[in-house]
């Protein structure tokens, strides 16, 4: 056979085995098991420190955008690995296409790319999207990827031999129409194959985080207690988990004497905790709605930490979530009453987009420390670090006393003619878990400061609602910087920390403009 021949049908065979593999892997993430078209890139990610990881995601639009860039390039990148190896396998196979050589493509495009992803994809490999163990999850993923890849060699190796075999009785010479006409039938095959693959896309697609990532929480609508639906979102996931409560369990281990597996039935037998309590984003701007409040049920994590005797070197608590997100809080602040495992929110069943069946509850802290999809509990000394801690996030994941102005819109505009009465003006505040002991108004861009209305108080672990005393009455046009600034329950005024690094949160003050005309 010729170079260019055995070229072509290598190629070809190659690129319809890639995607034959892809849609094996789409077909495995319908039933919620973990692909490396989704792990490649949570483990990939936490080697970009926050702002080259930022500056991305700022290029390509936003998160979900970044997301989907990332899946659809490991799409592509596998088609065209697929491609070149079946090149390769093609030049290899010129000079006898007929011979069979199972035992090497098995070696080389089945148990070699699975030790290369083992190897490369370990820390992630326990990822289930169904709710299994970490150790199970590790097994099921590295089947599925067997699964797929083992597709990629029998595709590959059947096609090119159907391609490259020999003319029989009847046909012509080498360059004959015959090939043509079994290229068309493998790329025929090749479409039908495709096909399906991008129906399973579009199924994927319309169960994707892209319609809830990034939901933010502000403006007139705020109220005390945000409804589930539309408490803020910000998810790492293409696809969230879905977990199976009775394939799902809670491990408690790492640094401790006794070690234990809970089902969700044991945990409602400990003794039920209900607390109200903030939950805000480390990405949330000063004027941005990254930020809601709920009650939350469950139980205090010192429950199951105190049964476990923790080991004298006990430092930290690194929490692991089903979808391979980690992240860690010290342990004495795991110890406190008001750290909680819960699940229920707002009185009902916790819904899977926020962690179903468990998830942390750390009041004063960071969303990204409140793990969703719990299933592990692990004890580690002072080193370990998180998910996002490891991709340079921090190092200060307390958050600061906050507040925000929701009515009126920056940039309004009132005229006094028309005025029939005060403007409304009104927001929140929230001081981690210090609570909000004061909240002030300024109408000269922090020249001069009034006391605003506190009408509705969460306690110290929850947000508070505020409202200018009697509304804002202008009695001259001009445009009006107003700023807001809260107290917290200690006696700290909210302020800016020039020193603070710019991945531990923002500070500062929210400021808007209203514009009063005659």
């Amino acid at each position: 056979m010729s170079r260019s021949k055995a070229l072509f049908a290598g190629l070809m065979a190659g690129l319809i085995a890639g995607i034959a593999m892809t849609t094996v892997m789409l077909l495995l993430a319908c039933f919620g098991v973990a692909t490396p078209l989704a792990i490649i890139g949570d483990r990939l990610s936490v080697f970009i420190p926050p702002g080259p990881f930022l500056a991305l995601m700022g290029k390509v639009g936003d998160y979900n955008h970044l997301k989907q860039f990332g899946v659809g390039s490991t799409m592509a990148g596998q088609l065209v690995v697929g491609a070149l190896g079946g090149a390769m396998f093609g030049l290899l196979m010129r000079r006898d296409p007929a011979r069979r050589v199972t035992g090497v493509t098995i070696a080389v495009f089945v148990l070699l790319p699975i030790i290369a992803l083992t190897i490369a994809l370990w820390p992630v490999l326990g990822t289930s999207y169904v709710g299994f163990p970490i150790p199970v999850g590790r097994v099921v993923t590295l089947l599925g990827f067997a699964l797929s890849v083992f597709v990629f060699e029998r595709v590959l190796v059947g096609g090119f031999h159907f391609v490259a075999r020999p003319n029989v009785a009847g046909e012509a010479g080498e360059f004959s129409p015959a090939i043509g006409r079994r290229s068309l039938i493998v790329g025929g095959l090749g479409l039908v194959v495709a096909g399906g693959g991008i129906a399973l896309l579009r199924k994927l697609y319309r169960v994707a985080t892209f319609s809830y990532d990034g939901t933010q929480y502000k403006g007139r609508i705020v109220q005390p207690i945000t409804p589930n639906e539309l408490f803020y979102c910000v998810t790492k996931n293409v696809i969230d988990p879905r977990v199976d409560v009775d394939l799902w369990h809670l491990e408690v281990d790492g640094l401790v004497q006794n070690r234990a597996t809970y089902r969700f039935r044991d945990l409602e037998g400990f003794a039920t905790v209900e607390q109200e309590t903030t939950l805000m984003c480390i990405s949330n701007g000063l004027d941005a709605g990254l930020i809601s409040n709920a009650v939350w049920k469950g139980l205090a994590l010192r429950d199951l930490i105190d049964p476990a005797a923790p080991l004298a070197n006990a430092a930290r608590v690194r929490f692991c979530g089903v979808d391979n997100y980690t992240d860690t809080v010290p342990l004495e602040k795991a110890l406190e009453p008001t750290t909680l495992l819960a699940y229920q929110m707002n009185g009902k069943e916790l819904p899977h987009r926020h962690g179903y069946p468990l998830r942390a509850i750390v009041p004063g802290y960071f969303g990204e420390k409140h793990v969703k999809w719990l299933t592990r509990i692990e004890l580690t000394t002072a080193e370990a670090k998180g998910f996002y801690e490891t991709q340079g996030w921090g190092p200060d994941f307390i958050t600061p006393t906050r507040s925000r102005i929701d009515v009126p819109d920056h940039e309004s505009r009132f005229s006094l003619h028309e005025l029939r009465g005060p403007i409304e003006i009104k927001g929140i505040a929230y001081g981690g878990d210090r609570g909000i002991s004061r909240v002030e108004l300024s109408f000269d861009d922090g020249k001069t400061w009034d006391d605003a209305d506190i009408y509705y108080a969460g306690g110290d672990l929850a947000w508070s609602l505020w409202a200018a005393h009697d509304g804002w009455s202008p009695t001259e046009p001009g445009d009006y910087v107003i700023v807001v600034r809260a107290t917290d329950g200690e006696g700290a005024v909210q302020e800016w920390e020039p020193g603070r690094s710019p991945f531990s949160g923002a500070t500062g003050f929210h400021k808007i403009v209203v514009h009063i005309t005659a």
